[in-house]
């Protein structure tokens, strides 16, 4: 039988399963599209530069970025990740200086990733207030002080419709 992870192990039933982040999810969404790329990159280079270039240097060079950019995916969550991600960027656009497309890819790939980082950070913001909210009201239902439809302020629907609080239940 295969080794269990820390949070197999450590899941119960009922516990609730730990939100993933969308902003490493665009990271290594971005880092993984920029390999491939990186590896057309290498074959576009050797074969544009065979004589004046050595081809295992090209080729070796090419690949190591390649699964640099691959090997970065999996650190993304750590502190120094990002840090990494960025670096990759720039070597990225510095590959220009091999093929001159690559400035403009290797800037477009810049931009991509720095609005993935920052949607992404948006993105778990907003999770992680959807999910206090939710906490909230849960705690809330099961305190069992509050009207059914009551939301995590303390208001019911009808509050929160705009109907007037004298007249809810009345048939007019």
């Amino acid at each position: 039988m295969a080794k269990l992870t820390k949070a197999q192990r450590e899941w119960r039933p009922g516990m609730p399963k730990k939100r993933r982040s969308t902003k490493v999810l665009f990271a290594s969404t971005v880092l993984a599209l920029e390999a491939f790329v990186v590896l057309f990159a290498t074959l576009v280079v050797f074969g544009l530069n065979r004589d004046t270039l050595n081809p295992w240097l090209v080729i070796g060079g090419g690949l190591v970025l390649a699964l640099a950019m691959i090997g970065t995916c999996a650190f993304l969550t750590k502190p120094a990740g990002l840090a990494v991600g960025w670096v990759l960027q720039l070597l990225l656009i510095a590959s220009g200086f091999l093929e001159p497309m690559m400035f403009l890819i290797g800037v477009l790939f810049a931009a991509t990733w720095w609005y993935g980082l920052r949607a992404g950070a948006r993105v778990d913001r907003e999770n992680r207030e959807r999910d206090r909210q939710q906490a909230e009201w849960d705690r809330a239902r099961a305190a069992g002080g509050q009207d059914a439809a009551a939301g995590p302020e303390g208001t019911t629907s009808a509050d929160r419709l705009g109907a007037d609080p004298d007249t809810r239940g009345e048939n007019t």
